[in-house]
């Protein structure tokens, strides 16, 4: 049985050739320039984690005061290995991910692994456990940093390991040790200290942030290897070693119900986790004492809980998040609150604020601050001095460029039920017989919310109008509003995306004869299976790394450890046959291009080949192009320009349009 592993999908291999795209199509299709950025814990250095101009990562380390030359510590070309992130293990060390792969496909093994280096670029180790001689499988699990504090004098780090069973002597399989531990790791001298025994089942740990594991989850497998449907979450009080039922957390592939655990408070002796408070994801908290009080922490009677915000080393639980029309904060923490309204009013034309970073103290917090007109730059903010200065822009080829405002609107779908969505206008046209893009998010578990998109921001400079829906089926809203999920209630939930388009139009908003669709996986199964509900509506279809099949996609997980949870989401019935584009293709009618990446973990790039296949069939306009060697994000910046540039091309060629150089 294999696991899947999603951190594959981001080792690539090469792109399609780009040819006289637009300006507009590189600058936006241009990768991040920032892709993961990190404060030493005495606040004197940034480790930057930066995008070449292909598909490579480089970490570079800064001084903050910009005394001494930047040096290169490590980087990745995108090709074999991937750099995923580093973060500082201490002011002169730092512990940095990378991710790999073998064989194609079909047959793909993913593994990832943890490496030290110092602050100079020089002695670099090899981080995770060295696998055994005898395993009798490959140890794909590197290894994850779960307490950047690991004891009290914070020279070590807690991490986990994965376990792979051996042969011992002569033909004697060992199976004492397998599964997931956790060990205490010095960066420097690489000793290691067994912490929590190796479990089979086990599935995560969670640390107080102090070197202590107080959580643990377990997940029991069925008879047949498959990954079970529910996760037992076991606690330990503070002065015993003895693991007590704490939760259990029940679900598939994009759902759960339960108090699921995210983090510790030491001080309060809590476990902070999500669960359901009428009908919506709020944030409660347990007492780890033995009495298992729980209290309610923060609840919305109109969005769920988006998550909990951290801060520091030892990620303190400091606030919580929402989303409404744009994301919002709601503060525990009396100082945070202060300086969170203090930076709203000191940046006014940035309003989304996220604290990325802290130093050891938190005299100093490095934050991303951005806005739906502005990709958004890293500042540090100095406590002590109360100065707020600037580091880095995340997309230096779009400074000076006039971006497109969002807005936030909302449409009534066809029961009279009031959908939210997103309304970018190109800049400087008024909102009357433009050609429009109705552009799904994917997931379908997700939602879209305000701020910065490359997609969207692209076509709204090519002259399009953008909306994006957050039809019934997305997350966010509760559980009445994701229904059943966007597949087994594919009818409401693409029936949305119709009555979208058809409210562009009905503004007057969007000219008939110029409505598009566009969308990436979920988005791009939208996109299809929207011509099969109303083969008229739309005179185009963009579709990114589709869904095209719900029973091929069942299948694309038949031999991982996740089938029943997949299995579970998409569910059976007669939806499985009338939800799926592919077995529909005779109806549709409007010319159709997909894009895919052939290293596509998930979604793989058979659903498009089969879709194109059975248009062709039926005499249908379809165009598919392949990029080599890419994943499922397609995160290449000469593959995004292509995307980019053939998609405005096409609808501009099937959609009767001048076009534009």
């Amino acid at each position: 049985m294999k696991h899947r592993c999603l951190k594959a999908a981001f080792l690539l291999v090469a792109a399609a050739p780009v040819h006289a795209a637009s300006d507009a199509a590189k600058r936006f299709g241009a990768r991040e320039a920032i892709q993961q950025i990190g404060l030493s814990p005495d606040g004197k250095r940034i480790v930057v984690l930066m995008a070449d101009s292909k598909r490579g990562v480089q970490a570079v380390i800064y001084t903050v005061d910009a005394s001494t030359p930047p040096v290169s510590l490590i980087s990745s070309t995108g090709e074999k290995e991937q750099l995923d992130y580093c973060q500082w293990a201490s002011n002169d060390r730092l512990i940095c991910g990378l991710s790999f792969t073998q064989g194609r496909v079909r047959d793909m093994v993913g593994f990832d692994r943890l490496v030290t280096i110092s602050v100079d670029g020089k002695s670099a180790k090899v981080l995770s456990a060295a696998p055994s001689a005898n395993a009798l499988g490959v140890m794909q699990d590197g290894g994850r940093i779960i307490d950047w504090q690991g004891d009290a004098s914070g020279s070590a780090v807690l991490m986990t390991r994965q376990y792979v069973p051996s042969v011992s002597t002569g033909s004697h399989i060992d199976g004492s040790s397998e599964g997931l531990g956790v060990e205490r790791v010095d960066p420097v001298t690489l000793r290691r200290v067994p912490v929590e025994k190796p479990r089979e089942t086990a599935q995560e740990y969670i640390t107080d942030g102090k070197g202590r594991v107080r959580v643990m989850g377990l997940r029991p497998t069925t008879g047949t290897g498959y990954s079970g449907s529910k996760i037992l979450y076991q606690y330990r009080k503070v002065d015993s070693n003895t693991w007590l039922p704490l939760s259990v957390v029940g679900g598939d592939a994009q759902t759960s119900s339960g108090f699921d655990p995210y983090a510790v408070d030491p001080t309060l002796n809590v476990a902070y986790g999500l669960d359901a408070q009428d009908g919506r994801t709020a944030l409660f908290k347990i007492a780890l004492d033995g009495s298992l009080k729980r209290d309610l922490v923060f609840a919305r009677p109109d969005v769920d809980v988006a998550g909990l915000i951290k801060i520091g080393r030892q990620r303190r639980v400091v606030g919580v998040s929402y989303v409404t029309d744009r994301r919002q904060a709601e503060f525990f923490d009396p100082e945070l609150k202060k300086l969170g309204a203090g930076l709203a009013k000191a940046l006014p034309q940035r309003p989304l604020v996220q604290f990325v970073d802290a130093t050891a103290d938190e005299s100093k917090l490095m934050l991303w601050t951005g806005s739906d007109i502005d990709p958004g730059e890293y500042m540090l903010f100095d406590k002590q001095t109360r100065q707020l200065g600037s580091l880095l822009r995340v997309r230096p080829p779009l400074d000076g460029m006039t971006l497109a405002p969002v807005k936030a609107v909302t449409f009534p779908a066809a029961d009279g039920t009031a959908i939210p969505a997103y309304l970018t206008l190109p800049p400087g046209k008024p909102a009357a017989n433009l050609p429009a893009i109705v552009m799904p998010h994917g997931g379908p578990g997700d939602r879209d919310e305000w701020g910065f998109d490359w997609l969207v921001q692209f076509f709204a400079a090519r002259g399009y109008a953008v909306l994006q829906p957050n039809y019934r089926g997305s997350t966010g809203y509760g559980e009445s509003w994701f229904k059943q999920n966007g597949f087994k209630s594919w009818r409401t939930a693409i029936g949305d995306v119709n009555d979208g388009g058809r409210w562009l139009v009905k503004q007057g908003i969007a000219a008939p004869d110029t409505l598009a669709i566009v969308g990436w996986s979920y988005g791009g199964y939208a996109a299809l299976q929207s011509a099969v509900l109303d083969p008229k509506l739309f005179k185009a279809i963009v579709a990114i790394a589709p869904v095209t099949d719900l029973e091929a996609l069942r299948q694309e997980h038949a031999d991982y450890t996740d089938f029943k949870l997949v299995d579970a989401f998409i569910g059976k019935g007669p939806h499985v046959f009338q939800g799926s584009p592919a077995q529909n293709a005779g109806r549709i009618t409007a010319p159709v291009l997909m894009f895919h990446g052939d290293m596509d973990q998930n979604v793989g790039i058979d659903e498009s080949r089969m879709m194109a296949n059975r248009l062709r069939n039926a005499g249908k306009s379809v165009e598919l192009v392949e990029f080599k060697g890419l994943a499922h994000q397609l995160d290449d910046s000469e593959a995004r320009t292509t995307l980019l540039d053939r998609s405005d091309s096409f609808l501009r060629e099937k959609m009767g349009m001048p076009p534009l150089p």
